[in-house]
């Protein structure tokens, strides 16, 4: 039995020495981290974590060496082939070893490609998925990425490839009429491009969007602009990566879901954004 953590549910999994968890840390607010994923932070030896992992979140493994390997567009970064063989060094040295990724490590996050690159040198391995930024950072800022009058689909696109380019392998007319609401992770700085591409594929210009910026953070920034107008926008309310883009309108529900702004006094701005009377009482 673990007794790492001080809860009433039954076994708590052991890290063993020469494993790697590779586990997702949420979006960024440390309350969002799953129980799981505290248990392994309590255990490690040693933690890699990402550039969007808070350092909130390390105070909940003093006991373990903590070892920066962030990737961020423009800026000095760890070569993807070199943490994965880090990882692989650590767990055969016998360690226990935590890989903390922001949001899921399988959701654009290269988990796969490390959780592969372990498998291939035979060191054991545990996923502990976490809150994807592109569903977490939407729901803080009162946008649901489905809601039954608005959305039967929602697609979630990456907005930069290997190059840190566009993707150009995309079918972007396919994504533009095949999907009611968008999801765009790394967007922000290619949201002239992706936006021209979806009004290409007969987007509306009016179709309302929404930039969400260091999401789930006391640094969070929240846009609300449409289609046509979102690169403008973005360029001159300053706002940087890390960035979710939401295309849809579902962004409309934020005039009466912004929980947030209702915490801080504010109340909601419309209660029925979508004109359609009161919401149907549940089935």
């Amino acid at each position: 039995m673990n007794d790492s953590l001080s809860l009433p549910a039954g076994q708590w999994p052991d890290l063993q020495p020469g494993w790697v968890w590779l586990c997702g840390a949420g979006p960024g607010d440390p309350g969002l981290l799953t129980l799981h994923a505290l248990n392994a932070l309590r255990q490690a030896d040693v933690v890699i974590y990402d550039a969007l992992v808070q350092e909130d979140i390390l105070t909940w493994a003093p006991q373990a060496e903590h070892i920066y390997a962030g990737k961020r567009g423009g800026k000095p970064s760890a070569k993807q082939r070199d943490i994965s063989l880090t990882l692989v060094e650590l767990a055969q040295q016998g360690k226990r070893v935590l890989r903390l990724k922001g949001g899921d490590p399988f959701v654009f996050g290269r988990g796969g490609e490390e959780a592969q690159t372990l498998v291939q040198h035979n060191v054991p391995i545990r996923i502990i998925p976490g809150i994807s930024a592109g569903i977490g950072g939407l729901a803080y800022a009162g946008i649901p990425v489905t809601h039954r009058d608005v959305n039967q689909s929602v697609t979630f696109v990456t907005g930069h490839d290997q190059s840190g380019k566009t993707p150009t392998s995309l079918n972007w007319k396919a994504i533009a009429t095949g999907s009611q609401v968008l999801v765009i992770y790394m967007g922000i700085k290619h949201a002239a491009q992706i936006a021209q591409a979806l009004l290409d594929a007969g987007r509306p210009a009016d179709e309302p969007c929404a930039v969400v910026s260091s999401a789930t953070t006391k640094a969070q920034q929240v846009l609300e602009t449409t289609l046509a107008q979102m690169a403008t926008d973005i360029a001159d309310s300053g706002m940087e990566p890390p960035a979710i883009l939401c295309v849809g309108r579902s962004v409309l529900m934020r005039q009466v879901l912004d929980w947030q702004g209702m915490i801080a006094g504010n109340a909601p701005r419309n209660l029925d954004p979508l004109g359609r009377g009161r919401p149907a009482e549940a089935s």
